[in-house]
């Protein structure tokens, strides 16, 4: 199956278990799990995040750097879930790491941005929220998910880990005039 071999398996990473391929360096799982997803929803879910956050975070770091951006934001999402779940054989698999240092980039870079919710009391209205509101509220409910419920198959620390990378990594990477905090 895929996801047990392009899946990044902590316990692989660490050499503590041998990898499913042999002859597959295994450092590359790092990369190769965040372009695997359990199902459509899983897919579309992180694309949906990608779609509304990933182009500013691009055009502040213009296309090459974003590429290197997102693919590091991947390894350090993983790494942080291999240093949280050193002994898990179970592989992790999705882009929701890499996603999550894309949201962290916005935070950092356009947190007075207008971002619109579907707040449903009825029916769904759109609800604007400046992007800090909203990703701060899904940043604190990863941690708590994570603390709260750390053997649910959810990969709770690489999205923690992918949100630190990509809010320190923004700095540097940043184009020169494009200014932090939405320039206030």
């Amino acid at each position: 199956e895929a996801a047990v071999v392009y899946g990044l398996i902590p316990a692989v990473i660490r050499n503590v278990v041998p990898g499913p391929l042999p002859g597959f360096p295994e450092p590359v799982t790092l990369v190769t799990y965040a372009f695997l997803h359990a199902n459509w929803l899983h897919l579309l879910s992180n694309m949906l995040f990608l779609w509304i956050f990933g182009d500013n975070v691009e055009d502040a770091l213009g296309p090459v750097k974003f590429v290197f951006f997102y693919l590091a934001c991947a390894v350090l999402a993983g790494l942080a879930h291999t240093l949280v779940n050193p002994d898990s054989i179970g592989p992790l698999i999705g882009a929701s790491g890499a996603v999550a240092g894309v949201m962290g980039a916005y935070i950092l870079l356009y947190p007075h941005a207008r971002v619109y919710v579907l707040f449903r009391i009825v029916i769904p209205i759109p609800l604007p929220l400046p992007a800090m509101w909203m990703l701060g509220v899904w940043a604190v409910t990863q941690l708590f998910y994570a603390f709260a419920m750390p053997d649910e198959p959810v990969g709770w620390w690489a999205h923690v880990g992918g949100l630190v990378s990509g809010a320190l990594l923004a700095i540097p990477l940043r184009r020169r005039e494009v200014p932090l905090f939405g320039g206030r």
